[in-house]
């Protein structure tokens, strides 16, 4: 057997064995939260909210459920119009170069932004400059400024991908090039685009730093309005954890979020598998 088939073969098992390694961390991660958070989740953990003294170490987390809902729909409201729009001028849009690039520039660049850096912006910002005070509104949009670089990203590489003979041969027949995007590109698109929203909503759900400091409480009832803070999965996890209340309810809650994220996950990847077989 030649060197070069030897070489082969080691790069071929060290591939399978990088992603056996990966699937063997995540099943461990999943497993152990099964095992220790699946005894606490039960009808009354979802729909109770938390008692018990220390607050937290009975009861349900029905109000973080809730505040996590309203703050993530609150994000992608926000931030989901505005980075589509800007996503379409970036790839349809014809004129000024120059000026599309540096907004891909800014816009990499707010992606590498760390999340906690967004939440004290979001503070200064909303929350003393505005006066939105710690609320539902202040840390919702606080995730919409979060997002909006991975939703623009998403929609601009769902757009160039759609086969650029639709827009020439669209054209070259006389069609306006907004009837093309309207018609042909959007919807050739809307498969990606809405896989890159439900991941954007993963990853709002799953943020905790930049609710910390705009929206999130340890104990509020279900958000009533936009100016009210809420509780929230992630937060409410973390002060289950760090203050040592019940480590029983942080497995559940953590076995919650998991399920949660991981939902939205598998829906976008199906989304993202219609696209492929043209479903």
């Amino acid at each position: 057997m030649t060197v070069r088939k030897w070489l082969d073969r080691l790069w071929l098992a060290v591939f399978w064995g990088a992603g056996l390694l990966i699937l063997v961390i995540l099943f461990s991660i999943l497993g152990y939260l099964f095992y220790r958070g699946w005894p606490s989740l039960s009808i009354e953990f979802l729909t109770l909210t938390p008692k018990g003294l220390p607050l937290g170490s009975e009861g349900g987390v029905w109000p973080a459920i809730t505040g996590t809902v309203y703050l993530v729909l609150i994000a992608v409201a926000a931030a989901g119009i505005p980075g589509i729009t800007a996503a379409i001028y970036l790839v349809e849009g014809k004129d000024n170069q120059k000026f599309k690039q540096t907004i891909n520039l800014i816009v990499q660049c707010m992606a590498g932004i760390p999340s906690i850096i967004i939440g004290l912006f979001g503070y200064s910002l909303l929350v003393v400059y505005l006066g939105f005070g710690i609320s539902l509104l202040a840390g919702g949009l606080t995730l919409g400024i979060m997002i909006f670089p991975l939703i623009l990203i998403t929609a601009r590489d769902a757009l160039s991908a759609v086969n650029e003979n639709y827009r020439l041969i669209g054209i070259s027949l006389g069609v306006s090039r907004r009837y093309i995007l309207a018609r042909i590109i959007f919807p050739q698109a809307m498969p990606s685009i809405l896989s890159g929203l439900l991941l954007a909503m993963g990853y709002a759900a799953g943020a905790t730093a930049p609710i910390m400091v705009t929206a999130a409480v340890i104990s509020a009832g279900s958000p009533g309005s936009l100016l009210e803070p809420v509780m929230a999965l992630p937060y409410h996890l973390y002060t289950l954890f760090s203050q040592q209340i019940s480590l029983d309810k942080a497995y559940g809650t953590a076995l919650l979020l998991v399920l949660l994220l991981l939902a939205i996950n598998i829906t976008a990847l199906c989304l993202r598998g219609c696209k492929r077989k043209g479903v």
